[in-house]
Protein backbone atom coordinates (compact mmCIF):
# COMPACT_ATOMS: atom_id res chain seq x y z
CA UNK A 1 0.00 0.00 0.00
CA UNK A 2 2.47 2.78 0.76
CA UNK A 3 4.23 1.63 -2.55
CA UNK A 4 0.73 2.98 -4.17
CA UNK A 5 0.91 5.68 -2.20
CA UNK A 6 3.79 6.64 -3.12
CA UNK A 7 3.64 6.39 -6.38
CA UNK A 8 0.01 8.34 -6.61
CA UNK A 9 1.95 11.01 -4.86
CA UNK A 10 4.58 11.52 -7.63
CA UNK A 11 2.10 11.34 -10.62
CA UNK A 12 -0.28 14.51 -8.96
CA UNK A 13 3.37 16.03 -8.30
CA UNK A 14 4.13 15.76 -12.04
CA UNK A 15 0.70 16.58 -13.18
CA UNK A 16 0.89 19.74 -10.93
CA UNK A 17 3.78 21.17 -12.69
CA UNK A 18 3.86 19.54 -16.48
CA UNK A 19 7.01 21.99 -17.93
CA UNK A 20 8.99 19.74 -15.36
CA UNK A 21 7.56 16.71 -16.49
CA UNK A 22 8.24 17.91 -20.04
CA UNK A 23 11.77 18.79 -19.84
CA UNK A 24 12.38 15.39 -18.06
CA UNK A 25 11.03 13.78 -21.83
CA UNK A 26 13.18 16.01 -23.30
CA UNK A 27 16.58 15.06 -21.56
CA UNK A 28 15.59 11.63 -21.75
CA UNK A 29 15.02 12.02 -25.75
CA UNK A 30 18.21 13.71 -26.11
CA UNK A 31 19.94 10.77 -24.30
CA UNK A 32 18.24 8.03 -26.43
CA UNK A 33 19.03 9.89 -29.48
CA UNK A 34 22.72 10.74 -29.08
CA UNK A 35 23.06 6.84 -27.89
CA UNK A 36 21.57 5.60 -30.78
CA UNK A 37 24.01 7.92 -32.64
CA UNK A 38 26.55 5.50 -31.69
CA UNK A 39 25.05 2.31 -32.97
CA UNK A 40 25.34 0.86 -36.32
CA UNK A 41 22.37 -1.70 -36.47
CA UNK A 42 23.84 -2.83 -39.83
CA UNK A 43 27.53 -4.45 -38.44
CA UNK A 44 28.81 -7.93 -39.47
CA UNK A 45 28.27 -9.16 -35.89
CA UNK A 46 24.46 -7.96 -35.42
CA UNK A 47 24.06 -4.34 -33.43
CA UNK A 48 27.47 -2.78 -33.14
CA UNK A 49 28.28 0.16 -30.42
CA UNK A 50 31.24 2.69 -31.58
CA UNK A 51 31.23 2.02 -34.92
CA UNK A 52 29.45 5.38 -35.78
CA UNK A 53 30.36 8.58 -35.33
CA UNK A 54 27.82 11.65 -34.73
CA UNK A 55 28.79 14.75 -36.22
CA UNK A 56 28.64 18.68 -35.09
CA UNK A 57 25.42 19.02 -37.40
CA UNK A 58 24.11 16.34 -35.95
CA UNK A 59 24.51 16.88 -32.33
CA UNK A 60 23.01 20.43 -32.46
CA UNK A 61 20.60 19.25 -34.92
CA UNK A 62 19.30 16.54 -31.58
CA UNK A 63 19.91 19.78 -28.99
CA UNK A 64 17.37 21.41 -30.90
CA UNK A 65 14.58 18.93 -31.32
CA UNK A 66 15.19 17.97 -28.03
CA UNK A 67 14.32 21.20 -26.83
CA UNK A 68 11.85 22.25 -28.71
CA UNK A 69 10.12 19.06 -26.88
CA UNK A 70 10.14 21.33 -23.57
CA UNK A 71 7.02 23.79 -24.92
CA UNK A 72 5.68 20.70 -26.54
CA UNK A 73 2.07 20.98 -23.80
CA UNK A 74 2.38 24.97 -24.84
CA UNK A 75 2.78 25.00 -28.64
CA UNK A 76 2.44 21.48 -30.36
CA UNK A 77 2.15 22.52 -33.69
CA UNK A 78 5.29 25.03 -33.54
CA UNK A 79 7.06 22.27 -31.78
CA UNK A 80 6.13 19.85 -34.51
CA UNK A 81 7.40 21.94 -36.94
CA UNK A 82 10.68 22.65 -35.26
CA UNK A 83 11.35 19.28 -34.76
CA UNK A 84 10.32 18.24 -38.53
CA UNK A 85 12.70 20.56 -39.97
CA UNK A 86 15.84 19.55 -37.61
CA UNK A 87 14.89 15.84 -38.69
CA UNK A 88 14.76 16.80 -42.29
CA UNK A 89 18.12 18.34 -42.50
CA UNK A 90 19.35 15.52 -40.64
CA UNK A 91 17.52 13.14 -43.29
CA UNK A 92 19.15 15.37 -46.34
CA UNK A 93 22.62 16.19 -44.26
CA UNK A 94 23.33 13.22 -41.84
CA UNK A 95 26.37 10.66 -42.46
CA UNK A 96 26.03 8.45 -40.96
CA UNK A 97 22.58 8.60 -39.64
CA UNK A 98 21.86 9.72 -36.32
CA UNK A 99 18.05 9.48 -34.77
CA UNK A 100 16.72 13.40 -34.47
CA UNK A 101 13.43 11.96 -36.19
CA UNK A 102 12.77 10.90 -33.19
CA UNK A 103 11.85 14.14 -31.51
CA UNK A 104 9.52 14.42 -34.99
CA UNK A 105 7.83 11.43 -33.64
CA UNK A 106 6.85 12.36 -30.10
CA UNK A 107 5.97 15.96 -31.34
CA UNK A 108 3.53 14.30 -33.85
CA UNK A 109 2.01 11.90 -30.63
CA UNK A 110 1.53 15.15 -29.01
CA UNK A 111 -0.33 16.97 -31.73
CA UNK A 112 -2.14 13.99 -31.98
CA UNK A 113 -3.44 13.83 -28.11
CA UNK A 114 -4.18 17.79 -28.11
CA UNK A 115 -5.57 18.02 -31.64
CA UNK A 116 -8.85 16.52 -33.14
CA UNK A 117 -8.87 13.79 -36.00
CA UNK A 118 -8.67 15.54 -39.44
CA UNK A 119 -5.39 17.74 -37.81
CA UNK A 120 -3.82 14.52 -36.77
CA UNK A 121 -4.79 13.16 -40.21
CA UNK A 122 -3.44 16.02 -42.35
CA UNK A 123 -0.26 16.78 -40.01
CA UNK A 124 0.31 13.01 -39.76
CA UNK A 125 0.38 12.14 -43.37
CA UNK A 126 2.54 15.32 -43.92
CA UNK A 127 5.47 14.64 -41.95
CA UNK A 128 5.47 11.21 -42.79
CA UNK A 129 5.46 11.58 -46.74
CA UNK A 130 7.72 14.38 -45.99
CA UNK A 131 10.60 12.59 -43.77
CA UNK A 132 10.64 9.68 -45.67
CA UNK A 133 10.53 10.98 -49.02
CA UNK A 134 13.34 13.28 -48.24
CA UNK A 135 15.28 10.61 -46.82
CA UNK A 136 14.42 8.37 -49.64
CA UNK A 137 15.11 10.44 -52.10
CA UNK A 138 17.81 12.89 -51.02
CA UNK A 139 19.78 10.95 -48.38
CA UNK A 140 22.87 9.33 -48.09
CA UNK A 141 21.34 5.82 -47.58
CA UNK A 142 19.71 4.10 -50.27
CA UNK A 143 16.05 4.42 -50.87
CA UNK A 144 15.41 1.02 -49.33
CA UNK A 145 17.98 1.08 -46.18
CA UNK A 146 15.85 0.55 -42.89
CA UNK A 147 16.39 3.55 -41.06
CA UNK A 148 14.01 5.09 -43.79
CA UNK A 149 11.51 2.64 -43.41
CA UNK A 150 11.71 3.09 -39.79
CA UNK A 151 11.17 6.67 -39.82
CA UNK A 152 7.86 6.24 -42.06
CA UNK A 153 6.40 3.30 -39.49
CA UNK A 154 7.33 5.63 -36.12
CA UNK A 155 5.96 8.85 -37.16
CA UNK A 156 2.62 6.58 -38.50
CA UNK A 157 2.47 4.59 -35.01
CA UNK A 158 2.93 8.18 -33.38
CA UNK A 159 -0.22 9.81 -35.20
CA UNK A 160 -2.39 6.68 -34.73
CA UNK A 161 -1.13 5.82 -30.84
CA UNK A 162 -2.09 10.07 -29.95
CA UNK A 163 -4.89 9.49 -31.57
CA UNK A 164 -5.99 6.49 -29.95
CA UNK A 165 -5.07 8.17 -26.43
CA UNK A 166 -7.44 11.83 -27.47
CA UNK A 167 -9.55 9.11 -28.33
CA UNK A 168 -9.92 7.36 -24.77
CA UNK A 169 -9.85 10.78 -23.09
CA UNK A 170 -12.76 12.03 -24.89
CA UNK A 171 -14.48 8.90 -24.09
CA UNK A 172 -13.62 9.34 -19.81
CA UNK A 173 -14.41 12.30 -20.19
CA UNK A 174 -18.29 11.80 -21.72
CA UNK A 175 -18.94 9.23 -19.33
CA UNK A 176 -17.56 11.42 -16.70
CA UNK A 177 -19.55 14.53 -18.16
CA UNK A 178 -23.03 11.71 -17.95
CA UNK A 179 -22.36 10.32 -14.33
CA UNK A 180 -22.70 14.35 -13.31
CA UNK A 181 -25.57 15.21 -14.69
CA UNK A 182 -27.44 11.68 -13.72
CA UNK A 183 -26.45 12.68 -10.00
CA UNK A 184 -27.69 16.61 -10.96
CA UNK A 185 -30.58 15.40 -12.50
CA UNK A 186 -30.81 12.83 -8.96
CA UNK A 187 -30.46 15.84 -6.63
CA UNK A 188 -33.16 18.03 -8.60
CA UNK A 189 -35.79 15.55 -8.67
CA UNK A 190 -34.84 15.25 -4.82
CA UNK A 191 -35.67 18.61 -4.46
CA UNK A 192 -38.62 18.84 -6.82
CA UNK A 193 -40.10 15.85 -4.38
CA UNK A 194 -38.83 17.75 -0.99
CA UNK A 195 -40.65 20.51 -1.98
CA UNK A 196 -43.85 19.14 -3.51
CA UNK A 197 -44.72 17.43 -0.02
CA UNK A 198 -43.80 20.43 1.69
CA UNK A 199 -46.09 21.71 -0.10
CA UNK A 200 -48.62 19.10 0.72
CA UNK A 201 -47.91 19.09 4.31
CA UNK A 202 -48.19 23.05 4.60
CA UNK A 203 -51.50 22.78 2.74
CA UNK A 204 -52.53 19.88 5.41
CA UNK A 205 -51.55 21.83 8.31
CA UNK A 206 -53.13 25.66 7.36
CA UNK A 207 -56.39 23.62 6.57
CA UNK A 208 -56.55 21.83 10.24
CA UNK A 209 -55.62 24.67 12.13
CA UNK A 210 -57.37 27.25 10.40
CA UNK A 211 -60.51 25.05 10.87
CA UNK A 212 -59.84 24.11 14.15
CA UNK A 213 -58.55 27.69 15.57
CA UNK A 214 -61.73 29.20 13.88
CA UNK A 215 -64.09 27.01 15.90
CA UNK A 216 -62.25 28.04 19.37
CA UNK A 217 -61.65 31.50 18.38
CA UNK A 218 -65.85 31.41 17.76
CA UNK A 219 -66.81 29.30 21.30
CA UNK A 220 -64.24 31.37 23.04
CA UNK A 221 -65.45 34.81 22.35
CA UNK A 222 -68.98 33.10 23.20
CA UNK A 223 -67.75 31.98 26.61
CA UNK A 224 -66.25 35.41 27.21
CA UNK A 225 -69.68 37.31 26.42
CA UNK A 226 -71.95 34.79 28.60
CA UNK A 227 -69.46 34.07 31.01
CA UNK A 228 -71.16 36.43 33.84
CA UNK A 229 -74.95 36.32 32.50
CA UNK A 230 -75.39 32.44 31.56
CA UNK A 231 -72.22 30.58 33.30
CA UNK A 232 -74.02 27.06 32.15
CA UNK A 233 -73.96 28.12 27.90
CA UNK A 234 -69.86 29.66 28.77
CA UNK A 235 -69.48 26.16 30.31
CA UNK A 236 -70.85 24.35 27.21
CA UNK A 237 -68.93 26.55 25.02
CA UNK A 238 -65.65 26.06 27.13
CA UNK A 239 -66.23 22.38 26.20
CA UNK A 240 -66.33 22.73 22.64
CA UNK A 241 -63.29 24.81 22.84
CA UNK A 242 -61.54 21.92 24.71
CA UNK A 243 -62.84 19.55 22.00
CA UNK A 244 -62.06 21.62 18.78
CA UNK A 245 -58.44 21.89 20.19
CA UNK A 246 -58.51 18.25 20.74
CA UNK A 247 -59.22 17.33 17.58
CA UNK A 248 -56.79 19.79 16.47
CA UNK A 249 -53.93 18.32 18.26
CA UNK A 250 -54.81 14.94 16.79
CA UNK A 251 -55.05 16.08 13.13
CA UNK A 252 -51.53 17.50 13.79
CA UNK A 253 -49.86 14.73 15.25
CA UNK A 254 -51.24 12.48 12.41
CA UNK A 255 -49.80 14.96 9.83
CA UNK A 256 -46.48 15.63 11.58
CA UNK A 257 -46.06 12.07 12.16
CA UNK A 258 -45.70 11.63 8.83
CA UNK A 259 -42.15 13.52 9.14
CA UNK A 260 -40.32 10.93 11.72
CA UNK A 261 -37.95 9.08 10.65
CA UNK A 262 -37.78 4.95 10.39
CA UNK A 263 -36.17 5.00 13.60
CA UNK A 264 -38.75 6.92 15.06
CA UNK A 265 -42.12 5.67 16.99
CA UNK A 266 -44.85 4.27 14.75
CA UNK A 267 -46.99 7.57 13.44
CA UNK A 268 -50.84 7.47 14.28
CA UNK A 269 -52.54 4.41 12.03
CA UNK A 270 -55.79 6.14 11.81
CA UNK A 271 -57.26 6.51 8.09
CA UNK A 272 -56.93 9.95 6.57
CA UNK A 273 -60.38 11.75 6.68
CA UNK A 274 -62.52 11.52 3.90
CA UNK A 275 -66.35 12.20 2.86
CA UNK A 276 -67.60 9.14 5.10
CA UNK A 277 -67.22 11.82 8.28
CA UNK A 278 -68.70 14.65 6.61
CA UNK A 279 -71.75 14.62 9.22
CA UNK A 280 -69.13 15.18 11.79
CA UNK A 281 -67.13 17.73 10.20
CA UNK A 282 -70.93 19.50 10.41
CA UNK A 283 -71.77 18.78 13.83
CA UNK A 284 -68.37 20.89 15.29
CA UNK A 285 -69.86 23.72 13.08
CA UNK A 286 -73.09 23.76 14.20
CA UNK A 287 -71.61 23.66 17.56
CA UNK A 288 -70.22 26.91 16.62
CA UNK A 289 -73.62 28.12 15.87
CA UNK A 290 -73.68 27.85 11.97
CA UNK A 291 -76.43 26.23 10.53
CA UNK A 292 -75.35 23.56 7.83
CA UNK A 293 -77.30 21.23 6.13
CA UNK A 294 -75.66 18.51 4.08
CA UNK A 295 -77.13 16.96 0.99
CA UNK A 296 -75.11 13.83 -0.71
CA UNK A 297 -76.49 12.07 -4.01
CA UNK A 298 -73.22 10.03 -4.98
CA UNK A 299 -75.02 6.74 -4.75
CA UNK A 300 -72.17 5.21 -2.00
CA UNK A 301 -69.51 6.22 -4.46
CA UNK A 302 -66.18 5.28 -3.53
CA UNK A 303 -63.70 7.24 -3.87
CA UNK A 304 -59.98 7.01 -4.36
CA UNK A 305 -58.09 8.12 -1.47
CA UNK A 306 -56.62 10.81 -2.81
CA UNK A 307 -59.83 12.49 -4.38
CA UNK A 308 -61.64 11.69 -1.02
CA UNK A 309 -59.43 14.02 1.48
CA UNK A 310 -59.39 16.54 -1.19
CA UNK A 311 -63.41 16.30 -0.88
CA UNK A 312 -62.89 16.72 2.62
CA UNK A 313 -60.65 19.98 2.90
CA UNK A 314 -62.79 21.55 0.04
CA UNK A 315 -65.67 21.32 2.07
CA UNK A 316 -63.91 21.94 5.30
CA UNK A 317 -61.90 25.29 4.18
CA UNK A 318 -65.12 25.78 2.74
CA UNK A 319 -67.33 26.11 5.68
CA UNK A 320 -64.30 27.61 7.78
CA UNK A 321 -64.23 30.57 5.89
CA UNK A 322 -68.11 30.86 5.99
CA UNK A 323 -67.41 30.98 10.05
CA UNK A 324 -64.87 33.51 9.54
CA UNK A 325 -66.44 36.14 6.73
CA UNK A 326 -70.38 34.88 6.30
CA UNK A 327 -71.89 36.59 9.64
CA UNK A 328 -73.15 35.11 12.71
CA UNK A 329 -76.52 34.37 10.85
CA UNK A 330 -75.55 32.70 7.86
CA UNK A 331 -76.88 29.47 6.83
CA UNK A 332 -74.99 26.83 4.42
CA UNK A 333 -75.48 24.21 2.40
CA UNK A 334 -72.88 21.48 0.98
CA UNK A 335 -73.98 19.02 -1.70
CA UNK A 336 -72.00 16.02 -3.28
CA UNK A 337 -73.33 14.77 -5.98
CA UNK A 338 -71.88 12.24 -8.65
CA UNK A 339 -72.16 13.46 -12.51
CA UNK A 340 -70.76 10.87 -14.56
CA UNK A 341 -67.23 10.05 -14.31
CA UNK A 342 -67.34 13.09 -11.17
CA UNK A 343 -67.96 14.06 -8.05
CA UNK A 344 -69.05 17.66 -7.59
CA UNK A 345 -69.03 19.10 -4.21
CA UNK A 346 -70.44 22.44 -3.45
CA UNK A 347 -70.70 24.51 -0.61
CA UNK A 348 -72.94 27.81 -0.59
CA UNK A 349 -73.44 30.18 1.91
CA UNK A 350 -75.91 32.79 2.60
CA UNK A 351 -74.03 35.52 4.40
CA UNK A 352 -73.59 39.14 4.13
CA UNK A 353 -69.60 39.01 4.95
CA UNK A 354 -67.14 39.62 1.67
CA UNK A 355 -65.31 36.87 0.86
CA UNK A 356 -63.76 38.17 -2.51
CA UNK A 357 -60.33 38.68 -0.95
CA UNK A 358 -59.98 35.34 0.28
CA UNK A 359 -58.58 33.81 -3.60
CA UNK A 360 -55.72 36.29 -3.41
CA UNK A 361 -52.83 35.97 -1.41
CA UNK A 362 -51.73 37.79 1.57
CA UNK A 363 -51.78 40.82 -0.39
CA UNK A 364 -55.25 40.63 -1.01
CA UNK A 365 -55.84 40.71 2.78
CA UNK A 366 -56.72 36.87 2.61
CA UNK A 367 -55.07 33.44 3.46
CA UNK A 368 -53.91 30.73 1.46
CA UNK A 369 -57.67 28.69 1.92
CA UNK A 370 -58.94 28.84 -1.92
CA UNK A 371 -55.53 28.55 -2.89
CA UNK A 372 -54.85 25.41 -1.48
CA UNK A 373 -58.07 23.82 -2.31
CA UNK A 374 -57.17 25.03 -5.81
CA UNK A 375 -53.69 23.46 -5.82
CA UNK A 376 -55.68 20.04 -4.30
CA UNK A 377 -58.22 19.88 -7.00
CA UNK A 378 -56.08 20.57 -9.89
CA UNK A 379 -53.22 18.23 -8.90
CA UNK A 380 -56.03 15.56 -9.28
CA UNK A 381 -57.61 16.43 -12.56
CA UNK A 382 -60.20 18.49 -11.36
CA UNK A 383 -61.56 21.87 -11.60
CA UNK A 384 -62.46 25.16 -8.92
CA UNK A 385 -64.88 27.91 -9.38
CA UNK A 386 -65.27 30.00 -6.54
CA UNK A 387 -67.01 33.38 -6.42
CA UNK A 388 -69.64 35.77 -4.66
CA UNK A 389 -73.25 34.53 -5.30
CA UNK A 390 -76.16 36.89 -7.21
CA UNK A 391 -78.01 38.10 -4.23
CA UNK A 392 -75.69 37.51 -1.74
CA UNK A 393 -73.38 34.81 -0.13
CA UNK A 394 -70.50 33.12 -1.55
CA UNK A 395 -70.23 29.47 -3.52
CA UNK A 396 -67.29 27.49 -3.62
CA UNK A 397 -67.73 24.43 -6.18
CA UNK A 398 -64.88 21.45 -6.95
CA UNK A 399 -65.17 18.92 -9.77
CA UNK A 400 -63.35 15.94 -8.96
CA UNK A 401 -62.56 12.85 -11.34
CA UNK A 402 -64.05 9.60 -9.75
CA UNK A 403 -61.18 7.76 -11.41
CA UNK A 404 -57.83 9.84 -11.64
CA UNK A 405 -54.39 8.52 -12.76
CA UNK A 406 -52.72 12.23 -11.33
CA UNK A 407 -51.02 11.58 -8.18
CA UNK A 408 -51.27 14.56 -5.63
CA UNK A 409 -47.80 15.04 -4.39
CA UNK A 410 -47.08 13.03 -1.21
CA UNK A 411 -50.08 11.26 -1.64
CA UNK A 412 -48.13 7.84 -1.00
CA UNK A 413 -46.77 9.11 2.33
Amino acid sequence: MGGVTALDRARCRLRAHPLALDAALAAGVLVCMVVGSFVDPRGDNGVTWGVRRPDALSLVLMAFGAAALVLRRRAPRSVLAVTGTVSLVECVTGAPRAPVAMSAVVALYTVAAATDRPTTWRLGLTTMTVLTGAAMLAGPLPWYAQENLAIFAWTGMAAAGGDAVRSRRAFVHAIRERAERAERTREEEARRRVAEERLRIARDLHDVVAHHIALVNVQAGVAAHVMDKRPDQAKEALAHVREASRSALNELRATVGLLRQSGDPEAPTEPAPGLSRLEELAGTFRSAGLHVEIARADHGTTLPAAVDLAAFRVVQEALTNVQKHAGVQARAEVSVVRVGPNVEVTVLDDGAGDQDGLDGGPEAGGGHGLLGMRERVTALGGTLTTGPRYGGGFRVHAILPVKTSTRAPGDAA
